[in-house]
């Protein structure tokens, strides 16, 4: 996977793995070793600002490839080896959630190695991306005779054995654009990763997912959503909207640079205001620098305000994805925030009070050596595609299963009532 440039031998179970997360604001990449136990090993990370995207959506395919080369440059040097295929972070166009449902006659005998080849076929025949990408297809519930909730059937006895395959896809153009990017910049891609599912790997308890937990990982211009349910993601869902309109909207508001209203945001922003705010002025330099134009003092409440009011429109349409992937009731009390926007202060507070549920921030873990300044939230997804590229995660589109198809259909919703009803 890599030509190695350093004289230290690896033993032969290792190998090198590299991740690029490519952002609306920023392009990361990150390199470890991975071996056959235990957590991968950061060797070289970097980081390089980019400005070719908007949305996540590629616009410029010059600036996107100096990003992305930077950054791997960046992590190759540190690392002292030289990268050819990566695996690649992907949350925008149209990132959507189904489920299909496969059942075959078992007839009674115990559960094999083959009868599992023939349900993910018959699965896989059932899946239809529908004019769009197929990114992942992994089996998310199996079932004996209609009862949900076992996780491994091999040796179990049924009549019938059912499985629901969680199928993630995207519209196919902005792919196409995203692979093209990262090709121009002489990398290979081995794989494209949904941002929500590999930001959960990296901050997500494995009991919050058998509780039930929602993650909501706010990107600069796109925040995107992740519901787990008895252990197994269950619903991806994007919302084109993210903390790069908030810095837009503090610009806008006191017609400042956005490098300054990325500063406010960051050093006086807030997404509850207290007493004191009312009362303590900010002083805002003008768009020009003329020196004619006065600077703007506005009290602190005032931005916060600003910063309020998209937050409003943010977590309003993430309430409404919560519904529409099943996330109700009183297993779905728990949230998760993770992103570049997670840092804004008080933030937890502010969502626990306007969804009604418990909330906490999630930081990447899972590596070793992931140096301080790559331990925040806004590098979850990073260190989610290095967690994802270590395991090597089995997809049942990508590696086909050669046994025939069965008939069997199914819906995200069903497959949440099962998960519930096996409780």
């Amino acid at each position: 996977m890599a030509r190695k440039l350093p004289l230290v031998a690896k033993p032969a179970a290792e190998r090198t793995i590299a991740v690029l997360d490519i952002g609306t604001s920023k392009v990361a990449a990150l390199i470890a070793i991975a071996g056959a136990d235990g957590e991968p090993r950061v060797i070289g990370v970097g980081q390089k600002p980019c400005a070719g995207l908007k949305r996540g959506l590629v616009t410029d395919f010059e600036k996107t490839e100096a990003a992305i080369r930077g950054a791997m440059d960046q992590a190759e040097r540190a690392a002292g080896v030289q990268i050819e295929f990566v695996h690649a972070s992907i949350s925008a166009g149209n990132l959507r959630s189904s489920v299909v449902s496969s059942e075959i006659d078992i007839a009674g005998a115990g559960i094999t190695a083959a009868d599992m080849d023939s349900l993910r076929a018959a699965g896989r025949a059932r899946i239809d991306p529908g004019g769009g990408t197929v990114v992942h297809a992994q089996p998310a519930l199996y079932a004996l005779d209609g009862q949900a909730g076992v996780e491994d059937p091999v040796g179990f006895h049924a009549d019938r054995l059912g499985m629901d395959i969680h199928v993630v896809t995207v519209d196919t153009p902005p792919l196409k654009n995203l692979d093209r990017a990262i090709k121009t910049a002489h990398l290979g891609l081995k794989g494209l990763v949904a941002s929500p599912l590999a930001a959960s790997l990296a901050v997500l308890e494995r009991e919050e997912r058998e509780l039930g937990v929602a993650l909501i990982e706010i990107g600069a211009g796109v925040t995107t959503i992740a519901v787990h349910s008895m252990g197994v993601l269950v619903g991806v869902a994007a919302i084109p909207m993210g903390a790069q309109d908030i810095t837009n909207d503090i610009a806008a508001a006191f017609a400042c640079r956005r490098a300054v209203a990325e500063r406010l945001k960051a050093l006086e922003g807030a997404a509850i205001a207290v007493n004191k705010d009312n009362h303590e002025a900010v002083e805002i330099p003008p768009m020009t620098d003329d020196g004619l134009a006065e600077p703007m003092r506005v009290p602190r409440a005032q931005i916060i305000g600003v910063i309020r009011h998209r937050l409003d429109l943010i977590f309003h349409h993430v309430a409404i994805g919560l519904d529409t992937l099943g996330f109700t009731g009183p297993q779905a009390r728990q949230l998760v925030l993770t992103g570049g926007g997670a840092e804004l202060r008080s933030l937890p507070d502010f969502v626990a009070g306007a969804l009604g549920r418990n909330v906490r921030i999630g930081r990447p873990r899972g590596l070793t050596g992931l140096p301080p300044a790559q331990g925040g939230p806004a590098f979850a997804t990073l260190a989610g595609l290095a967690l994802y590229a270590a395991a090597d995660v089995p997809d049942i589109w990508y590696h086909a299963p050669v046994a025939k198809a069965a008939p069997g259909g199914g819906r995200l919703a069903q497959m949440i009532e099962k998960l519930k009803g096996s409780l």
